[in-house]
């Protein structure tokens, strides 16, 4: 067969194929690292995957977290396009669940439960969205790195969402750190086929969104305005496109998806706004994103792994005489290290291409 005519995998699928094998070596490395601590990697396995899919329940609770995983992977790969690194997630989803309780108090008198959660929505979406855009605007007006300033923003968000939780809308009747409860207007009920894990199936509306999120950068000017900004950001001047423009409305959007992360909580899981809520769920989509290499599709299967992840780390304290859940921290560095080894890649490639001349 002619070179001409050799079978060449487009360049999309191989880097997909890529990011697969490297996810798959940081993992087996990451079971390896289990014999050294004396415990058996068959049985951190087992533990992981039955607590991730054992019933309906653990299942509902994987969807749950990988909900969680989508919505903040989808706010750090969206600035990525024009060339931003959002690290306040964090901030922007606290935000989010802060004023999505608050539309639960100030929509007290809503009857519709469609009308209640749509209001809910647009408010989580809102507020995140003015939070992520703020070091957008810096970004844009100030030249201020978006990494400093988001970071920032993050401790930022912490004390003014405790402020409003202990001296504006405290639950008069709990000892807890915790927002007056919702009505029942206002909560996302579970679905009976996931045993009463909390909206297990929201999953669904989230993929539709990412695979409509793709499509909207793919195909319209909002979507080539940010690639070109993100690629060259001189070039894209000269022809007209103004980056601030697309880092301000890259960051809105992101934070307010941002903020939906903290909506997924409130409605359908605490009913409540809870200071500490997250467990670093902001901080966990930095590295969805990075596994997915900011491809918008790609945060589907990498949100997923990292909710087996979340969903068995519990258990690993419980069912593991030797290891604990930093084993699963371990294991998500090792795998963000293994997609991100281009270099070991290239070097196989060349060996490759030197051994068929």
């Amino acid at each position: 067969m002619k070179n001409s005519e050799k079978l060449r995998i487009p360049q999309s699928a191989l880097s997909f194929l890529r990011s697969v094998a490297g996810a798959a070596g940081g993992l087996a490395i990451g079971l390896m690292i289990c014999t050294i601590a004396g415990e058996s990697p068959g049985k951190v396995l087992t533990v992981l995957v039955n607590s991730s899919f054992g019933s309906g329940y653990d299942f509902g609770m994987t969807l749950f977290y990988t909900s969680y995983f989508i919505l903040t992977g989808l706010a750090v790969a969206i600035p990525f396009k024009s060339g931003l690194f959002n690290i306040g997630g964090e901030g922007q989803l606290t935000i989010g669940a802060l004023a999505a309780a608050w539309a639960g108090v100030a929509g007290a008198g809503i009857e519709s439960h469609a009308l209640a959660i749509l209001f809910a929505t647009l408010a989580a979406f809102i507020a995140g969205g003015i939070w992520g855009a703020i070091p957008g605007y810096l970004k844009a007006r100030r030249g201020s790195h978006e990494v400093i300033t988001t970071i920032m923003m993050n401790f930022i968000a912490a004390g003014v969402t405790s402020y409003f939780t202990l001296y504006a809308l405290k639950d008069p009747d709990s000892s807890q750190a915790e927002t007056i409860p919702l009505s029942t207007v206002f909560q996302l009920k579970p679905f009976a086929v996931f045993n009463g894990a909390p909206m297990g199936g929201l999953i669904i509306a989230l993929a539709v969104m990412t695979c409509v999120l793709h499509l909207v950068l793919r195909n319209s000017v909002w979507g080539y305005r940010l690639k070109a900004t993100g690629e060259n950001e001189t070039a894209a001047s000269t022809f007209g496109i103004a980056a601030p423009a697309s880092w301000l409305s890259s960051m809105f959007v992101a934070g307010g998806i941002a903020g939906l992360t903290g909506l997924v909580e409130v409605l359908g899981n605490s009913h409540r706004f809870k200071i500490g809520f997250s467990s670093d769920y902001g901080f966990v989509g930095i590295a969805v994103a990075l596994v997915a290499r900011g491809n918008i599709l790609g945060i589907l299967p990498s949100a997923f792994l990292f909710g087996v992840l979340q969903k068995g780390a519990g258990s690993l304290d419980l069912e593991t005489d030797k290891v604990t859940r930093d084993l699963t921290y371990i294991i998500q560095g090792l795998i963000i290290l293994g997609v991100a080894s281009d270099g070991i890649w290239d070097w196989f490639s060349s060996i490759w291409r030197k051994r068929n001349a």
